[in-house]
């Protein structure tokens, strides 16, 4: 399905983001590992999120809908999972797949991961690794796709120095490391996502956290606690509507709610650099998570450099970034960011594409892209979106200060994370 895209004079607006995505994914995972009835507030009923819930109801667990948003989940402890009668759909869900490959291979059962097309094509062998060298018994295609079919086994502890920042490989082994016997030691090369870390810590599990390295210790029996979570807002989805505001004339938008992680906030700390106009207030803490209010207003952006230590911090907005920096007055360049190659599709090739397709100046690297600006976007044209969600969303931003509207292809795939996106943004639109 294709989506038209629309221009705006000016959004206004307060808005509140749908439940961090993460974090949505973990409240079910922990929740179903749990001791007792836990609720979850502010739950992401998209489709990534729903193929986690789905995948743990076929594991034995009672998940009901109270209300929009709102779970209880009946854990059932660390061993009382069972063996699914059928094979584990993760859909589009890398976090699903990766995460539950850690998880299921310390069972006593027999599992088979499998996903749509594009998560058929994305490597596992990064996750495979360490967990065989835990004890592990995993089979996949070609050593390294999906299906993935494992047969639980019991694991040991391991010292493991992640080979590149990933907190879906950090949270898989921290799920395995829960049922290992002895210690389990991860040294991360760079921060990312803490959510796992954090919530493990809300549901009772002592972690020695020690800059980059994580040391899950077994003493005692482990268990898990039940517990009320809130979500907060999702900073990766509210990315896109503060990008609309900075790049789109006499634009003033408030968002209420959104999470604001530091392991998760790389894109808020560029946009500053840029010269961004933006506002965060009303800071608090829920369940381990830091959350605020923010506001922002169209500012005059400059190009900046983006490489470094802060590429994990932001790695899903980086294509949202390369928008804002055809916008931005001089020549933004971002590096080492090779790892958006892997992602529900190529992301560097995907953006750089559309973005000549639009008339900007852009050069693609092995790593990244430079972009030259600022420029006024053309439209008349087709974008592909590569059936990836940011991508689509991305391009949905740039529709906003094109001169022309412009078609994005696959642009159902915004239902993977954020359904409502491109209601809400009209309606920001249809404010002034």
């Amino acid at each position: 399905m294709s989506f038209e895209t629309f221009q705006a004079k000016s959004l206004r607006g307060e808005i509140t983001i749908p439940g961090d995505k993460s974090i949505s994914h973990r409240a079910i995972i922990l929740s179903s590992l749990a001791e007792g009835n836990s609720y979850i507030k502010g739950f992401l009923e998209s489709d990534d999120c729903l193929h986690t819930l789905k995948i743990f109801q076929d594991l034995g667990v009672e998940i009901s809908r109270i209300e929009p948003g709102y779970y209880k989940v009946e854990g059932v402890g660390l061993n009382g999972l069972r063996e699914a009668r059928n094979v584990l759909y993760c859909g589009n869900s890398g976090t699903t797949a990766r995460l539950l490959a850690g998880l299921l291979s310390a069972q006593n059962f027999y599992s088979v991961l499998t996903g749509d097309n594009s998560l058929n094509g994305r490597p596992m062998d990064r996750i495979i690794n360490p967990l065989e060298k835990m004890g592990a018994r995993i089979w996949s295609r070609e050593n390294k796709y999906l299906p993935l079919s494992i047969m639980g086994s019991p694991l040991k502890g391991i010292n493991y120095e992640l080979p590149v920042a990933s907190a879906q490989l950090k949270s898989a082994l921290l799920l395995a490391g829960l049922y290992a016997q002895g210690d389990l030691k991860i040294v991360e090369p760079e921060y990312s996502r803490d959510h796992t870390e954090r919530m493990l810590q809300a549901f009772g599990v002592e972690l020695e956290i020690d800059g980059k390295e994580i040391t899950l210790r077994k003493r005692g029996t482990l268990k898990l606690d039940a517990q009320e979570i809130e979500v907060p807002g999702d900073l990766s989805s509210a990315a896109f509507f503060i990008a609309a505001a900075l790049i789109t004339p006499d634009s003033e938008i408030l968002i209420r709610n959104v999470g604001i992680n530091p392991t998760r906030d790389g894109f808020l700390k560029v946009i500053q650099e840029m010269g961004a106009s933006i506002e965060i207030f009303n800071i608090r803490e829920y369940a381990g998570e830091p959350l605020a209010d923010i506001w922002v207003m169209s500012s005059n952006l400059k190009a900046v450099s983006i490489e470094g230590d802060i590429i994990p911090l932001l790695i899903d907005e980086l294509p949202l970034l390369a928008i804002l920096a055809t916008q931005a007055e001089g020549r933004t360049v971002i590096r080492d960011a090779a790892e958006l190659r892997v992602k529900e599709s190529d992301r560097i090739t995907a953006t750089v594409e559309g973005l000549r397709k639009l008339g900007a100046r852009v050069e693609e690297l092995a790593d990244g892209m430079v972009i030259e600006g600022p420029v006024r976007l053309q439209g008349g044209v087709e974008i592909d979106s590569y059936y990836d969600h940011r991508i689509a969303m991305s391009f949905m931003v740039a529709g906003l200060v094109s001169q022309e509207s412009f078609r994005i292809k696959e642009a159902e795939a915004v239902k993977i994370s954020f359904p409502e996106f491109s209601t809400i943004l009209k309606n920001c639109v249809k404010a002034n």
